[in-house]
Order: C-alpha cells, then sequence, then structure tokens
C-alpha cells in the first residue's frame, strides 16, 4: 500500500483517480457525500471513464432524491459514462477498483487520503470480486429525466425566458429535494411559469412528456403553491373545452430576483 492520493475533500480524490483511469472503474461501497462528488467530479473530466457504481440502494435512493444530482447522473448514463447498480453485500471500505489499482478512500479530521494498491494478484481479486458483484447486481433504475434534455425541452416547448428562469432557481439552490430540503422540480418549474405567465396545461403537459412528473403530480403542486400564497391563476378562454389556467405569482413575489423567490417559497411552502 502506498498513499498516492492525498487532497483537501474526497472529490479531489476522486478527480485524481478518474484523470489516471481508463476503461471501467468500479465505485464499491461510497458513502452519500462520496456519491454526490463522484457524479459532480465525473462532469469535469475531460476523458471520463466508465464508472460502475456499486452501492447499498437506500444509499443511491437518499442521494438522488435531490433534483440536482439526479439530473446530472442521468445525463452520465445518457452518455454511457455512469451506471448504476444495488450492492447486497457492502465491504466495510469504499474502493475504486481500476484496471490498475485498488484505491481505499479513507477520510481524516481534514484531508482524505487514497490509499492505493498495485499488487498484480491482489488487484486481479478484488478486480474480479467486483465483476461477479456487478454482473450478479439488480440495476438501478433512475426515472429523473437527464438535466440537458429537461433543459432543452423546456427551451423549444415553453420558452427561453422560463428555461431561463428555471436554470437561474435551480443554481440558487442547494438542493432541490422539497419537503423541507429545498425546492423540488415541480415547484420550480411551476414558479418559473408563473413569472413568466404560462399555463398550467402546457407545462404539465411538458412535465409530463420530458418524465420529469405527471401532470396529477403539477395539478396537486399547483394548488399547494396556491395555499401558500406563492401563486395565483386567470381562466383563459378556449375555443373548444374548460378554460384553461395562465400562472402568475403571487403580487408581493413579482419584483423579487429568483435567489429570493427560492427562499421565500421554500419558507412559505414549509409553514
Amino acid at each position: 500500500m502506498s498513499t498516492s492520493f492525498l487532497e483537501a475533500g474526497v472529490g479531489d480524490v476522486l478527480a485524481g483517480v478518474f484523470r489516471d483511469s481508463s476503461g471501467v472503474v468500479y465505485a464499491v461501497n461510497p458513502t452519500r457525500e462520496t456519491i454526490s462528488e463522484l457524479i459532480f467530479g465525473l462532469h469535469g473530466v475531460e476523458a471520463r471513464p466508465t464508472v460502475r457504481l456499486l452501492a447499498p440502494g437506500d444509499a443511491i435512493k437518499d442521494v438522488l432524491a435531490d433534483f440536482i444530482l439526479a439530473g446530472h447522473a442521468a445525463d452520465l448514463v445518457d452518455a454511457e459514462t455512469l451506471e448504476l447498480r444495488e450492492l447486497s453485500d457492502a465491504p466495510e471500505a469504499s474502493l475504486l477498483v481500476t484496471e490498475s489499482s485498488v484505491v481505499s478512500l479513507v477520510a481524516g479530521d481534514d484531508r482524505v487520503g487514497g490509499l492505493t494498491a498495485t499488487d498484480t494478484d491482489f488487484l486481479a481479486d478484488v478486480r474480479g470480486r467486483y465483476e461477479r458483484e456487478w454482473d450478479a447486481a439488480e440495476s438501478y433504475s433512475l426515472r429523473t429525466p437527464p438535466l440537458s434534455a429537461v433543459r432543452e425541452t423546456l427551451t423549444t416547448d415553453i420558452g427561453v425566458e422560463t428555461a431561463e428562469d428555471f436554470d437561474g432557481l435551480l443554481d440558487s439552490l442547494d438542493v432541490a429535494k422539497g419537503d423541507g430540503e429545498g425546492l423540488d422540480e415541480v415547484a420550480i418549474s411551476l414558479l418559473v411559469a408563473a413569472r413568466n405567465g404560462q399555463l398550467l396545461y402546457d407545462m404539465s403537459k411538458w412535465g409530463e412528456d420530458v418524465g420529469l412528473a405527471s401532470k396529477a403530480t403539477f395539478s396537486r403542486m399547483k394548488t399547494r403553491l396556491e395555499d401558500a400564497g406563492l401563486v395565483t391563476t386567470e381562466k383563459v378562454p378556449i375555443d373548444v373545452g374548460r378554460p384553461r389556467l395562465r400562472l402568475r405569482l403571487a403580487e408581493d413575489l413579482r419584483e423579487m430576483d429568483l435567489a429570493e423567490l427560492g427562499t421565500v417559497a421554500q419558507e412559505r411552502l414549509e409553514e
């Protein structure tokens, strides 16, 4: 063993491993923090390896409850850079198994070490084990659409201004989970739709088509936002059928910038 990586944070260790790796890298039993850093870190590597992430299903689910992370993960899955499977028998350590080394992640008080083993027989034994684990593991179903697809379709189906506000509001949040941990993707979509006077019908159809959420989920969130004093609606007559509803921000929110809107919206939804 030798300490080939000693960095300020786990993200720096991961970046070093990914830069030095090609082919398939197995990320075995990463912590929740490491899963998050891995997803963001892969985006920053120019020549990406293929990462096969093996972790307990609960850990993956907890991390990907955040739409920001889930959307980035979906982009990586779509690009065939990341694969997710559920690990049933987790080892005690968090490992990165490349084609040339086994790296064990060890966190200290203020730095993270990547303890590296390169012995040929040991590497073959460990890699063989996790190749078999991978083959036997169940795939993790990631239901969140790629963030790039969300942005592209929002621009083409709804409008540039709404798409830009979606990005701006999303960027102002640390997490986007809902239930007291940031606004979720449906709330974000409806708030920026209201900021731009979009129709609820158009937004819910777009959201369902892109795989963000069902029309019923959009309708329920619209009601929550109304009850919280965040949005209002006005009826728009159509030639045939029931009038459509145009979304508007509540009057006291209309001059707020996106970061302030996000903060106020989160506070009111928690009341």
